[in-house]
């Protein structure tokens, strides 16, 4: 949603809500402030940032508040601030903020929200923001032109260029004619030693926009979004494809550029073959001797790759060592008369060096490499392990662009290009998928093995847990993000400078609120609580989770779960016998978000405010939200079950693509913009249903789904799924709010309006008036009994909890709550109870650990103890991991295994998920009473 910028739009929000401006006019005079600190250590660098507060219902609304900020000394700064999510009165919920660059980086600051009178408000804009001579915008029909006071850059509205120009405070153009680069091929070797055994054809492309614009907010913080596709450069006929995304931030006073990068895979997995993707730019360099030009590649651990175009350093002949100690510092020569003539005079003879080319094939290793010309042969140079991605072009009087890439060996194969460096204009290119490695195979892994039918496919799940059917194990449609930065220098920067930009591109600097201060807004919901340690069982509780969170964090490094499209996923079991994760083993491979692991690391992080774990949870969002979920095409909103490969599976579900997932980050960053266009994605995957049965393999009933029909949802994995999306989007208050409510409102009324409630197991949805009635089984309502251990364990308890909360008893559809505490309360209870209440039991269940934050939930909002107490049973005495588990890891090494790794033999991902998440809600719905157990 763009930023409230109107007085007359806020009043407008608030008619929409049915609300007076008087009565959302806040009375009470006084502040309230909330502390942000940075993430971890306090950053060296502030090159501006963005962070999210929450805010308790009631106390803030848009047209009535300012915010201001002061440092950690009390030293008032500028402040930009926009709603991202309200409250259903139209207070707000959650803000996003921006903090200029600045020299100094205080330990933190304090964001106070002040009531105003609506007299002193109406002429200005909602979320009223301090003025500064910060960011300025100059916009044409050409171009847009985004001025912070260190630099000015100038973007195309049409053309192949994605940025015209970059120039320093002094002037100087450091940078220009940014465009993206894309290489693919047709084909592929069916084997890896047999050359010319097929044809293969190449073909290059560069971007072409289609649509550029700019962000109403200016005033500390501009984002600039072009949108477009990859266009044939080479002349060939192949269409246009791979459409991207770019998202400029600019932030005032900073020399930086903050690009987010999202491409979407529109192309034939058997003929479309990525062999690179690429952003590159132009470096000016007319007018610099070529011994005053300087090449640095970031190494390891903030090491350096420093060299001159030109070398004056080694030679037979000392030209002095003033000349000698000002090329090694990247510093201006002397003038060349000044030095040794023995030198000087044979110049000429000294080789330049036009081209250099770091190649960062795999997580472990490094190639770098430089030439002196096209034609010429390569020479090689000492390697290492794992670069940090940063590569910079420039001169010692001319200036200089240095271009990085977040997380650069973790998402190999990338690689980082200078190439005619020599010229008067050279070009830096960074590499997210880097040509000199083997193309992009999107390939199915199998081709079917033979699976004829449903009945084969569901007989080979039996034994691969694999769900197999021809023709849905494709990536048509998957996404993948990259975070990328660009830094504007007026002359080659001192090594401790680009060192100090290695940590910032690779940690951004995060502020963020404190746990205490979100838990009492409760903008994140009320089912959970601050780690607890006053008992004994409750401290050995905080400390398995700690163990989680240590051992998954491990396992990336150790496993090396590291990869282009991998990268920010986890595996889902374990192979005890061949000490490793099941890789290649159908349904067990990666984990695509299986039981809601996103909202354990999650939850964890907003009880700690642990780095580690943000820093975690972040990567697992930028992956599950994008690789894992498809962004166009007729299953566009719908995510891919566990598998081989991301999108191997044939269960295309909500329950892996539920913005639940995305959305704490989202509220948490201020509002990404990225996962805030995910999230906007989901809005119509209720459609999908119509086009796809999740139960298609084993329904009974006889319904077949039709477009734009009635149509059948599972209470649970789906609605689920489809309310938190409505959800978040009435909190946005995006163009379809309205639609949102509606939906979310008649399908709950729809769910209390059963006789069963959530114990029917599923509805028919209707698409045109969006309610909800029973289901196929059962058209007359009679009350229809079906289960699943399934049916909880995607969101569906926080989404519900959120819920409860949001409406109050007394919005709340009538009978929802009663329907929901029957389910949380039935599911453990005894069989005799489930049949006295429902005619029938519920069958063999599972995942009781997981399912007894439901009965927790449940006491708490019967005000039960006895209730409480049996969630502690069901949580320690059914099934799930026990208290008798080893609850550490062990270091096998040796024959047994590629290179010495831990293991957790006894560990799943299922496991830790519902583990986790139910310590955590049973700690906040019930931690008294586990005093109290055994």
């Amino acid at each position: 949603m763009a930023p409230l910028t109107a007085s007359l739009f806020s009043l407008y929000l608030l008619a929409l809500l049915g609300q007076s401006a008087n009565a959302l006019h806040v009375t009470n005079s006084s502040s309230s402030s909330a502390a942000v600190h940075w993430l971890g250590v306090k950053p060296s660098l502030n090159l501006g940032a963005t962070f999210g507060l929450p805010w308790p219902r009631g106390a803030y609304f848009p047209n009535d508040t300012t915010f201001l900020v002061s440092d950690s000394s009390g030293q008032s700064i500028d402040l930009q601030s926009w709603a991202t999510g309200y409250w259903p009165d139209g207070s707000l919920k959650w803000t996003g903020h921006a903090i200029p660059a600045s020299d100094s980086v205080p330990q933190g600051y304090t964001v106070k929200a002040v009531p105003s009178s609506r007299s002193s408000t109406r002429s200005n804009s909602a979320l009223r923001r301090r003025k500064t001579s910060g960011v300025t915008v100059t916009e044409s029909a050409q171009h847009i032109k985004v001025d912070t006071g260190k630099i000015s850059v100038s973007f195309p509205k049409s053309g192949n260029a994605v940025i015209d120009e970059i120039k320093t405070a002094a002037g100087k153009k450091v940078g220009k004619n940014g465009r993206l680069v894309l290489q693919s091929q047709d084909a592929v070797s069916a084997t890896s030693d047999v050359r010319g055994e097929i044809s293969i054809n190449y073909f290059n492309f560069q971007s072409r926009i289609s649509n550029v614009s700019v962000s109403d907010l200016t005033s500390v913080r501009t984002l600039v979004t072009v949108k477009g596709q990859h266009s044939p450069s080479d002349g060939s006929s192949h269409g246009d494809w791979l459409p991207f995304v770019l998202r400029f931030y600019l932030y005032a006073n900073s020399s930086a550029i903050r690009l987010v990068h999202s491409l979407v895979f529109d192309g034939n997995a058997t003929s479309d073959f990525i062999t690179g993707v690429g952003v590159r730019l132009d470096v000016p360099l007319e007018g610099e001797e070529q011994y005053n030009r300087h090449v640095r590649i970031s190494g390891v651990n903030g090491g350096f790759f420093n060299e001159a175009v030109q070398g004056i350093t080694g030679l037979r002949r000392d030209p002095g060592s003033a000349v000698r100690t000002a090329q090694v510092a990247g510093e201006k020569l002397p003038d060349i008369s000044t030095w040794a003539t023995t030198v000087s005079s044979r110049m000429r003879w000294i080789p330049t060096w036009n081209d250099y080319s770091l190649s960062q094939l795999s997580s472990d290793g490094f190639t770098l490499r430089k030439r002196t010309k096209a034609g010429q042969s390569w020479l090689n140079i000492p390697g290492g392990t794992r670069s940090e991605g940063l590569a910079y072009l420039g001169g010692a009087t001319v200036g200089g662009l240095a271009v990085g890439l977040r997380d650069f060996w973790k998402r190999y194969p990338t690689g980082l290009d200078i190439t005619n460096a020599a010229s008067d204009t050279g070009s830096i290119t960074l590499w997210l998928y880097s040509p000199l490695a083997q193309p992009l195979d999107l390939h199915p892994y199998h081709d079917g093995l033979g699976q004829e039918d449903y009945a084969d496919q569901l007989d080979a799940l039996e034994i691969t847990y694999e769900d197999y059917e021809p023709g849905f194990d494709t990536p048509y449609g998957i996404a993948r993000t990259s975070e990328i930065s660009l830094f504007a220098f007026e002359k080659t920067p001192p090594g401790e400078t680009l060192s100090s930009l290695v940590k910032h591109l690779n940690n951004p600097p995060v502020l963020v609120a404190t746990p205490e201060h979100i838990r009492d807004s409760k903008a994140l919901g009320t089912y959970w609580d601050l780690p607890n340690n006053s008992t004994q069982a409750a401290s050995t509780i905080e400390h398995h989770l700690d163990f989680f969170a240590k051992f998954y964090q491990g396992q990336v490094e150790q496993r090396r779960w590291y990869g282009f499209l991998d990268y920010g996923d986890f595996m889902h079991t374990y192979d005890v016998d061949r000490h490793m994760w099941r890789y290649d083993i159908g349904g067990y491979a990666w984990d695509n978000s299986e039981l809601s692991p996103d909202l354990f690391f999650w939850l964890y992080f907003l009880r700690t405010g642990r780095e580690d774990v943000y820093r975690f949870a972040e990567a697992l969002t930028r992956h599950t939200g994008e690789v894992d979920v498809y962004h166009i095409g007729k299953w566009k909103g719908l995510g891919t079950r566990h598998g081989v490969q991301h999108w191997s599976d044939s269960a295309k579900q909500a329950r892996i693509s539920q913005p639940q997932y995305r959305k704490y980050f989202y509220y948490l960053s201020g509002g990404d913009e990225r996962v805030g266009e995910l999230l906007e994605e989901l809005l119509d995957t209720d459609k999908t249903y119509g086009v796809l049965d999740p139960n298609r393999k084993v329904r009974t009933d006889g319904w077949t789904p039709s477009p734009g029909s009635t149509v059948a949802i599972g209470l649970g994995t789906d609605w689920s799924a489809l309310a938190a999306g409505w959800l978040i989007d009435w909190e946005r208050r995006t163009p379809r709010w309205n639609e949102s409510r509606t939906k979310l409102i008649n399908t709950m009324a729809g769910i209390a309006n059963l006789t069963n409630g959530f114990v029917t197991g599923s509805g028919l949805y209707n698409l045109t008036s969006w309610t909800l009635g029973p289901p196929p089984a059962d058209p007359a309502n009679r009350g229809n009994v079906s289960v699943s251990h399934l049916s909880a364990v995607f969101g569906l308890v926080e989404v519900v909890s959120e819920l409860i909360e949001w409406f109050g008893d007394e919005e709340l559809p009538k009978g929802f709550k009663s329907a929901w505490l029957d389910y949380c309360y039935y599911f453990g209870a005894p069989k005799a109870e489930q049949a006295a209440r429902y005619g029938v039991n519920f069958g063999t269940l599972n995942l009781y650990q997981g399912h007894s934050r439901l009965t927790a939930y449940a006491g708490r909002e019967r005000n039960n103890k006895t209730i409480e107490y049996r969630a502690w049973k069901e949580f320690y005495g059914t099934d799930g991991l026990k208290e008798s588990a080893p609850w550490n890891a062990t270091r096998v090494g040796g024959s047994k295994v590629l290179i010495p790794v831990d293991e957790a033999s006894w560990l799943a991902t299922n496991d830790v998920a519902q583990y986790g998440l139910a310590a955590i809600e049973n700690l906040a719905f019930a931690g008294d009473e586990l005093a109290s157990y055994p």
